[in-house]
């Protein structure tokens, strides 16, 4: 069994306090998509679920005259780097395996390139589900991070995920 469910960590007030900045709309999509991805990829759709769910939350609030500024978010951002950090503490409290929490951690890490030099990285699939995922789910101009989910029907989508997960995980084997 898991230590540590998606429901543990999307109830926990610091995630709530950063997914509520990114996005809980967009944050519940692209972990429906991770774990799609995984599961088709033979990756832990546990840990594509996690990471595709927290992946955000190193977002700071880019605003000029109290308004989103979109391209100073693009050209001076650096999300990831603090997402993958809150996202490993978060873990880690909560009770993961410190090796999924780190595996996690560099997932969101390097779920965008848009703080990296030029250059070309050797991701692994985990790496490459959670960037896939996010972009499934983006919108032009960042809108993705401004669609509205009722707390109840992202509670119930969690739960939903949190099932299929175990379901893909742990499946149930006839004894015939």
């Amino acid at each position: 069994m898991r230590n540590v469910t998606l429901m543990d960590v999307f109830t926990h007030p610091i995630a709530q306090k950063y997914l509520q900045r990114s996005g809980v709309a967009h944050a519940v999509a692209c972990a429906f998509h991770a774990y799609r991805l995984a599961v088709k990829a033979g990756v832990s759709p546990d840990l594509a679920a996690k990471a595709a769910l927290l992946h955000d939350i190193g977002h700071y609030e880019w605003y000029t005259d109290g308004k989103w500024d979109y391209e100073k978010y693009r050209r001076n951002d650096i999300h990831a780097i603090k997402g993958a950090e809150r996202a490993h503490k978060l873990l880690i409290r909560l009770g993961e395996e410190p090796k999924a929490a780190k595996e996690i951690a560099l997932a969101i890490l390097l779920h965008t390139d848009s703080y990296l030099p030029e250059g070309e990285l050797d991701k692994n699939t985990l790496q490459q589900i959670v960037k896939q995922a996010d972009e499934l789910d983006e919108e032009p101009g960042g809108h993705h991070h401004y669609r509205q989910m009722d707390h109840t029907a992202a509670l119930k989508q969690i739960q939903k995920l949190d099932q299929l997960i175990d379901q893909a995980q742990y499946p149930i084997r006839s004894s015939v």
